[in-house]
């Protein structure tokens, strides 16, 4: 029987397995949902990858990622634009429910972070009427504020949110509990998200103390400080009924193990932490 409700995102995996493989165990543990990450689909070939999802029957809850719209110049602005537009196409012939963007930091250089974040909207706006035409909705994931000089500037699902609101249909957010779960507005924006049909996914780990990494420490469910049951409730009671997506970035402990011990502790966990 497959385990309802789960999803691995492959990242969780990625030291142990390439992407097939990483799919072949999880079948092993009745999994049948994921989330690639883009290296992952090119290092198989994008048609292999399709394949394997399809023969298998499998939902591909999120591609990982698009985003880093902000550029020091208008050069690397419209780079950046193309490549999502790329993504976009990789998550339409995966299928995948969404494409997921980290919007991106500050430009090197400089340290004007409100226009980093126009730089954002100005980006999404412009991949926006391909993805739409494409049928793949774009998933903001908002990022801890640790994160804001380097990979997202936006950081609070209120800011991702804005920016849904601001460009209309076809955009929402994925709700990563690790970067979201100290903010002191996070049920009032999830609730928000439901009500515009704006969630997209939701992403689950846990936050460890001490944190010795701050981004290659996440916690396995239950190991750390996060309600995850509360948001979870939270999050279906604003009308999300999707899976619930594992990503654990773990460089000293869990991308050490056997890949098999990962996957069958994230089921486990999963029943009893989420």
């Amino acid at each position: 029987m497959a385990v309802d409700g789960l999803s691995i995102n492959l990242a969780t995996v990625r030291e142990q397995y390439n992407m097939r493989q990483a799919i072949e165990a999880c079948l092993k543990q009745d999994i049948v949902a994921i989330a690639p990450w883009r290296d992952q689909v090119h290092a198989i070939g994008l048609s292999e990858a399709a394949r394997i999802v399809a023969d298998n029957g499998l939902q591909v809850t999120g591609l990982c990622r698009g985003g880093m719209f902000p550029a020091a110049d208008a050069a690397g602005r419209a780079a950046a634009i193309d490549d999502n537009r790329k993504a976009i196409d990789e998550a339409a012939a995966l299928k995948a429910d969404c494409l997921v963007l980290v919007v991106g930091g500050l430009p090197a250089g400089s340290r004007d972070i409100a226009h980093a974040r126009e730089m954002v909207a100005e980006g999404i706006a412009a991949i926006l009427p391909h993805a739409r035409a494409t049928g793949i909705p774009l998933a903001i994931e908002p990022l801890h504020p640790m994160y804001a000089a380097d990979r997202a500037c936006v950081n609070t699902l209120e800011q991702a949110l804005d920016i849904c609101d601001l460009l209309g249909d076809g955009i929402g957010v994925a709700i990563d509990v690790y970067h979201v779960w100290w903010d002191p507005k996070l049920e009032q924006q999830i609730s928000r998200a439901g009500a515009s049909g704006r969630i997209l996914a939701h992403h689950i780990c846990d936050w460890l103390v001490p944190t010795t990494d701050l981004l290659l420490d996440r916690g396995m469910m239950g190991d750390g400080v996060i309600d995850l049951k509360g948001i979870r409730r939270s999050i279906e009671a604003a009308g999300y009924q999707g899976p619930q997506e594992v990503e654990i970035f773990s460089a000293g402990n869990w991308w050490k193990r056997p890949g098999e011990k990962v996957l069958a502790t994230c089921v486990d966990r999963f029943r009893s932490a989420c």
